[in-house]
């Protein structure tokens, strides 16, 4: 098995810029001068735009004139500090929450803040993060009728990379979810998993019980279709088992379910039973998605930019599905890289989620990157144990160097409304920090233009790892 079928197979589903393979480096924690070196990329290249900053004042200075700082970045307590920040999201539909690395504590209790805020004064009622379809449905079954044990399903469902989110930060966010739902039970905050890399028994068992109780002739079809998919393991054993079988197998799987979804959307749905149908659609959509995601040729450059391609975009089908389903407004976790409206890394992620989402909602998308100056996080070391690894403060040139140096120590700022002198700076490239779920990768410090990448930026000085629960 070569490298990139090990660190799919290790690691549940690709996520971050990992299916490259990174250059060798110690997994132990990084001393905070070396780490900053990492992300000190050289200063901007002088021309128009650097005039026209000069003319008008440092970008620091234009940035901090329209950015609003925050109270704090704990969820419970007051909002009032986040009222500029509603102002911002408007009337969009879907705001799609980044994070710079999959595991610091202060991005997650940000989301768990900004979530209490949408839902108490927005009217937001679904939170969708990139984690699979049927775990999702485990999730939002758990917050609406307490079905299950919460760390139960946290442990179950969060594997291999998924194992992130099984951390205190998003138990207390979910936590906080159910009590919200227990007190409002007939206008419920829903769960909704985005992603493609695991398809659940669930899954299966609903399309089949769907079929059984109104398509009772396509029945044995969808039984034979999905013969051997069904899983019967826990997910990170199940994706393993799956990612050893030869290509051309994964291939002919990816056709089953592909030909047991056309069987399911052949008949439509019609009176009592559209709704029912539209559902099962949804999941067979599902089952269909995880296995065509499979069927790339991960050992092949082009294999992972194509595969890449299907996961960002069914992550954006799946919120939009959800969203124009059920009229929720939404908020999307992901990272910085999948909510951007612009790839980071065309190499490997030739369009993003957030990309395919504005193309979709137009301004019913907004875009919100989290950036931070230092401080820490779990990741994967080059030798797939979770580590704890420490950056310093972001070098000269670096987007995070310029916007620690607003006058606040953490703040929301609208890019669309800076002024000249920050617009000038906002559309040159300029290093930021994009780690994954494994550290050092191979796209820690990419490029971007913020101006053309995100519409909104929520900038922290200072980071700490997240608390793992398992």
């Amino acid at each position: 098995m070569n490298t990139h079928k090990t660190l799919l197979t290790a690691l549940l589903v690709p996520l971050g810029a990992l299916l490259a393979v990174a250059p060798a480096a110690s997994a132990t924690a990084l001393p905070a001068p070396a780490a900053a070196s990492a992300f000190a990329g050289a200063a901007a290249p002088a021309g128009p735009e650097a005039a026209a900053a000069a003319a008008l004042g440092s970008p620091e200075a234009a940035l901090g004139r329209v950015a609003h700082p925050l109270r704090t970045t704990e969820p419970h307590g007051g909002l009032a500090d986040l009222r500029p920040f509603g102002r911002m999201v408007g009337d969009a539909r879907v705001v799609g929450l980044g994070e710079a690395t999959h595991s610091s504590h202060e991005f997650f209790t940000v989301k768990h803040r900004v979530l209490r805020y949408l839902v108490e004064k927005k009217g937001f009622r679904a939170f969708a993060l990139e984690a699979p379809w049927s775990t999702g449905l485990r999730l939002d079954a758990y917050l609406l009728r307490g079905e299950g044990d919460l760390q139960q399903i946290m442990d179950e469902e969060f594997q291999g990379t998924y194992r992130w989110w099984n951390n205190a930060e998003y138990r207390d966010l979910l936590q906080w979810m159910r009590m919200y739902n227990v007190r409002h039970p007939k206008d419920p905050v829903r769960f909704v998993g985005d992603d493609g890399g695991f398809a659940g028994a669930e899954l299966y068992d609903k399309v089949g019980a769907y079929a059984a109780a109104s398509r009772p002739e396509l029945a044995p079809r969808l039984t034979e279709l999905y013969r051997g998919l069904r899983p019967a393991t826990d997910a990170e054993t199940y994706v393993g088992d799956y990612l050893s079988k030869p290509m051309a197998e994964r291939q002919e799987l990816a056709e089953r379910t592909g030909r047991a979804l056309d069987l399911l959307k052949r008949r439509s749905g019609t009176g009592a039973d559209t709704d029912a149908h539209a559902w099962a659609v949804q999941h067979a959509t599902a089952i269909h998605q995880m296995t065509t995601l499979y069927a790339f040729d991960w050992d092949d450059p082009q294999g992972i930019a194509d595969g890449m391609l299907h996961r960002d975009r069914i992550m954006a089908e799946n919120v939009a599905w959800w969203q124009q389903r059920t009229g929720d407004k939404m908020v999307l976790s992901a990272h910085n890289s999948h909510v951007a409206l612009r790839t980071y890394v065309p190499g490997h992620y030739p369009k993003v989620q957030g990309h395919f989402l504005r193309e979709r909602l137009g301004g019913g998308y907004l875009s919100v990157g989290l950036t931070f100056d230092r401080g820490s996080f779990n990741a994967f070391g080059q030798d797939g144990a979770v580590r704890h690894f420490t950056v310093g403060p972001a070098g000269p040139g670096t987007a995070e160097h310029t916007l620690d140096r607003v006058r606040y120590r953490d703040f929301v700022v609208d890019l669309r409304d800076a002024p000249a002198a920050a617009r000038a700076w906002l559309a040159v490239p300029r290093t930021v920090k994009n780690i994954g779920a494994t550290y050092p990768g191979i796209a820690d410090a990419p490029q971007i233009r913020l101006a053309e990448t995100h519409d909104v930026v929520i900038h922290l000085q200072r980071v700490e790892a997240a608390h793992m629960l398992e």
